[in-house]
């Protein structure tokens, strides 16, 4: 018989009571974690940046992931901007491989994507590359997901963009039987096959944490209904704070709201006081990259633990 997934408990097998770690302890007594951004940093930095950060307590490091960056390229994933926020030639990198190397150098540090275009791959090889680092790096992945913003790189991919979400939808929602079930089969919009097995499961039970990134209505009903946690851009404390509290009704809707659900962004802390406020808006994690220029990274990761310790 055919088996149709859906993204709904109900689709998925596998038990869902297995803790997961929290990584590294939170810095300076804050109940915040603290998370290290690495997309605007130098690539001949990243591994020196992880590998301090892994040192200094921080609980994660995020890298940003696009497949391939058209050389005319329009639009933003920032609401009211229409400007891209990269050049075509920034470089971009297989973001599981790096994040399988990163993982190698580092012990404790959790490794996140921020955001990983899911919907481009199949399930098979995404599904894959998460279930490979969360291995490798012994139960330390977390996977942030997004449509994605840039409508030309599903078009160089061959795939229509107006299918962004259904497809990012299926394909999450076929990750997740592969995570879990001994077999599965499937028949769907986007994606068809007779029966597979998958092994090795994911380290992490009954998968990676998975994060929804996307400001619109769609995407934050994707994070409350279906993930682990929603992902933003950077903010303050008024941009954030309707978004917050738009998934506080969703997953109060779907009578999720005395579940575990984390809310990761970014923003610049630039006192303990700072901190407490987000942490008092019911952020959980806070993603920084407490430097102006990549040559100032690693002086700057120093004065920030020591801001957080002091």
């Amino acid at each position: 018989m055919t088996n149709r997934s859906t993204l709904s408990p109900a689709g998925v097998s596998c038990w869902h009571g297995a803790p997961r770690d929290d990584g590294c302890h939170r810095k300076g007594g804050f109940s915040l974690k603290f998370g290290v951004t690495l997309g605007a940093l130098n690539p001949a930095l990243h591994r020196d940046v992880a590998v301090l950060a892994d040192q200094l307590g921080f609980e994660s490091v995020w890298m940003p992931e696009h497949l391939v960056f058209p050389k005319d390229l329009s639009g933003s994933p920032h609401p009211g901007e229409d400007s891209p926020p990269v050049p075509p030639t920034t470089p971009v990198f297989d973001v599981f491989g790096w994040l399988c190397w990163l993982a190698g150098q580092t012990e404790r540090i959790r490794l996140g994507t921020h955001v990983y275009l899911l919907g481009l791959r199949h399930p098979f090889v995404a599904a894959r590359a998460v279930q490979t680092l969360d291995v490798v790096s012994n139960g330390r992945a977390e996977l942030g997901i997004g449509a994605g913003w840039l409508r030309q790189e599903w078009m160089a991919a061959g795939l229509d963009p107006r299918t962004r979400g259904r497809r990012l939808d299926e394909a999450l929602g076929l990750c997740k039987r592969l995570w879990c079930d001994p077999e599965i089969e499937h028949q769907g919009e986007f994606f068809s096959f007779d029966p597979v097995i998958f092994e090795p499961k994911p380290v992490q039970r009954p998968w990676p944490p998975i994060h929804a990134g996307g400001e619109s209505e769609a995407a934050l009903r994707r994070a409350a209904t279906h993930c682990d946690g929603w992902i933003g851009l950077a903010h303050t404390l008024e941009t954030a704070r309707p978004l917050i509290e738009r998934l506080r009704e969703l997953r109060q809707e779907i009578e999720l709201g005395h579940e575990k659900f984390e809310i990761s962004l970014g923003a610049r802390v630039n006192s303990r006081d700072d901190a407490k406020r987000w942490s008092e808006l019911g952020v959980d994690r806070l993603m920084v990259a407490p430097w102006s220029r990549s040559r100032e990274a690693l002086d700057g990761l120093r004065r920030f633990a020591e801001f957080l310790d002091a």
